[in-house]
């Protein structure tokens, strides 16, 4: 059977988590627009720095800082390349933390679809404030885990 846009996405999302380099999440995020892909990212390490993977997690408050997440990946990769993402749709395998949910936001993304909960109602209520939508994958018509 065919995949709608959004199962489309999601699993590319899912397949770009897989990317990750910090074995703490896998993290994949995919930005769209007009049902075509603008950027990718995953969990990793910044250019030119060590991998968890190669030398281990550097935890800090329960939080893995040698990473970057794949929502502030995706949108450094428009920026290295010129894509804008005003008016795009995020596809994120985790919702994305409160650091992510205000990049989102000041990138121009107008949705976010999530398929792990993380739940921060601080993110949320930004989120809502700035008009950007945030839907869980689950409760979306034809869905599948």
């Amino acid at each position: 059977m065919r995949p709608g846009w959004d199962e489309y996405f999601m699993d590319i999302a899912r397949t770009v988590g897989t990317r990750a380099t910090c074995p703490r999440a896998a993290v994949g995020c995919v930005t769209t627009r007009d049902h075509r892909i603008l950027t990718t990212g995953y969990n990793g390490s910044p250019r030119h720095v060590a991998h968890c993977t190669e030398v281990g997690c550097l935890v800090l408050n329960d939080h893995c800082v040698r990473t970057t997440h794949a929502e502030a990946n995706a949108i450094v990769q428009g920026a290295l390349h010129g894509v804008t993402l005003a008016g795009s749709t995020a596809y994120c395998t985790h919702q994305p933390c409160l650091s992510c949910s205000k990049l989102l936001i000041s990138a121009g993304v107008v949705k976010i679809v999530y398929e792990t909960p993380y739940p921060d109602p601080i993110a949320m209520n930004l989120l809502a404030e700035a008009g950007v939508a945030s839907i869980h994958f689950a409760t979306l018509e034809g869905a599948r885990p």
